[in-house]
């Protein structure tokens, strides 16, 4: 990549890709500049430091799972919304394990905006059911909990006994509609 390319959507860009290819360990300003080929000072223009550059991918995989949930959820309401969401946030993690894993988990100011409207995708689908205020909190979190744990075990390998995975996600999926409250529409 020529220098002149070069912005912070384009150290990104090949941040990911590092990540895709080698994993969360291999994430470094000098492996970076390396792949953008640059010094890695020249990047000190585009990010100020490591703990920036991870925030900035925790926003892109924050967008993207927003984007494929957002998708699947069109068209759809109720359970079937639901089940459509928790299939776009799964196959996610599936497709790009190593730039998931990258994502900062914790309450970070400048993820705020991602994380909502993340967070708005899983509200939508639940609204659709009649869900909403503490009890549509309450559902997301217990979701994104389960498909976030499921999704890394997954990924990790972590899943060793002969049944089909795509059964026991099956099963997550429909345990999670089956607790949720009943709102007002009544799913």
């Amino acid at each position: 990549m020529p220098r002149a390319g070069l912005s912070a959507g384009a150290v990104v860009d090949v941040a990911v890709a590092l990540l895709d290819e080698e994993g969360p360990a291999a994430l470094t300003l000098a492996a970076v500049a390396g792949r953008a080929g640059v010094a890695t000072p020249s990047l000190y223009k585009h990010v100020r430091h490591l703990a920036e550059l991870r925030v900035l991918i925790s926003i892109r995989v924050m967008d993207e799972l927003t984007g494929r949930a957002t998708e699947a959820l069109m068209g759809r309401a109720g359970d079937e919304g639901i089940r459509a969401v928790m299939d776009a946030y799964r196959n996610y993690v599936r497709e790009h394990p190593h730039r998931y894993a990258a994502m900062i988990q914790r309450p970070e100011p400048a993820l705020a905006e991602a994380g909502a409207r993340l967070v708005e995708v899983f509200y939508a689908a639940l609204r659709s059911r009649g869900l909403e205020g503490s009890d549509a909190v309450h559902a997301t979190r217990c979701a994104r909990s389960a498909l976030h744990g499921f999704a890394m075990l997954e990924t990790s390998g972590g899943f060793g006994l002969p049944e089909k995975i795509d059964e026991s996600f099956a099963l997550l999926t429909e345990m999670i509609i089956a607790g949720l409250p009943r709102g007002q529409a009544g799913g």
